[in-house]
């Protein structure tokens, strides 16, 4: 196991290094008799081995790694810690600093020139869905670095100059030739629809997978932040068709959401209808039930009082019904017990008129 930042530096022991040095000048010295010109020289020498040593002080910035060799062997694993370190100069040693936080880009199917736009290329961006249909795709592939000594010394590469890519760096010819061969197997599995318009974001995920375990296969060191499809069309000679069958996708989904819309406008209305309907028949219903009750109860009185003075009721319902038939004619009701003769206007007067011999 090795220490938080990497492998552990060795540790000079100046002493032991102080005593060589003396014995070495003491040699050196003698065998050239001790003059002057032998500790110009010494000092000489002196003075290039620290200059030598002193060409080994590195820095490592924020979001940096430091990959460190002795004698071209690999030491351990990279050194991560922040701020001035030392490491053997070459030609023993040699350090690789790289920032490992950076999101570099890689496009497939065009190239960026100096103005923005893009360069296609067809023997990049051309392949088969999975309904045979031949599509254009152009793609943006975003990654960085998660393991520096994998990304720097696990792949032979060759580089690609194009793009500025080493030789040796695992995102030249093999990033680009893993996302070619990523995506064209998605493609391939997923019909034009899906490619174009419905799933373009399923096509990006999968894509991403599947470019990701091909490169952690080849131990590159890569990680994949993120995979976009930027113009994916029909090639040239089939565009106009394919662009026509696209409005008549995007004529269907809108007269769709029309229909949904007016669908999800006029049935909470009928349900509001309905209901309203419902309510007014449950209301007529409570007031005919209503009525017919009271209309029953009044019945029961008039029936109670009828059995206790049958006569008197009987009359009494005989002259409210007179009054109700014949509202605007004169009545004349004649008792055998009575004296006078009781005339009923139509205006609700009432004239007394006496019977029998007059005075």
């Amino acid at each position: 196991m090795y220490p938080p930042g990497g492998q552990r530096q060795p540790e000079m022991d100046f002493e032991q290094v102080t005593a060589r040095f003396r014995d070495g000048v003491g040699r050196f010295s003698g065998r050239f008799g001790g003059g002057g010109m032998a500790l110009f020289i010494v000092g000489i020498l002196v003075l290039a081995i620290i200059v030598w040593l002193g060409t080994g002080v590195y820095t490592i910035g924020p979001g940096e790694n430091a990959a460190l060799r002795l004698f071209g062997a690999v030491q351990g694993n990279p050194v991560t810690q922040e701020g001035l370190r030392w490491w053997w100069p070459r030609p023993i040693g040699q350090r690789d600093v790289i920032l490992v936080t950076e999101t570099r880009r890689m496009e497939l199917g065009f190239r960026s020139n100096a103005t923005g736009a893009g360069n296609p290329f067809p023997t990049e961006a051309l392949m088969i869905s999975g309904d045979l249909n031949i599509v254009d795709v152009q793609m943006v592939v975003q990654y960085n670095i998660k393991s520096l000594n994998d990304f720097l010394f696990r792949v032979d590469d060759p580089g690609e100059e194009t793009r500025g890519i080493l030789q040796g760096r695992p995102d030249g010819r093999t990033l680009k030739d893993a996302a070619e061969a990523a995506l064209r197997l998605v493609v391939g599995q997923r019909s034009i629809d899906d490619i174009l318009v419905r799933d373009r974001e399923g096509v990006e995920e999968q894509t991403k997978l599947r470019l990701q375990e091909i490169l952690d296969t080849y131990n590159t060191g890569i990680n994949i932040e993120t995979v976009q499809l930027q113009d994916v069309k029909a090639p040239e000679e089939v565009r106009d068709a394919f662009d026509d069958v696209l409005r008549a996708r995007q004529e269907r989904d809108t007269r769709i959401n029309q229909a949904r819309a007016f669908e999800a406008d006029i049935i909470p209305r009928a349900q509001g209808d309905a209901e309203r309907i419902k309510e007014a028949a449950e209301a007529f219903r409570q007031a005919r039930i209503a009525r017919a009750q009271g209309e029953a109860d009044q019945f029961r009185f008039i029936l109670t009082e009828y059995q206790q003075s049958r006569e008197v009721t009987r009359r009494r319902l005989y002259l409210e019904a007179m009054e109700e038939v014949l509202p605007s004619v004169s009545k004349i009701i004649v008792s055998p017990e009575a004296e006078t003769v009781l005339i009923l206007g139509g205006d609700g007067t009432t004239t007394p008129v006496p019977i029998g011999p007059q005075p």
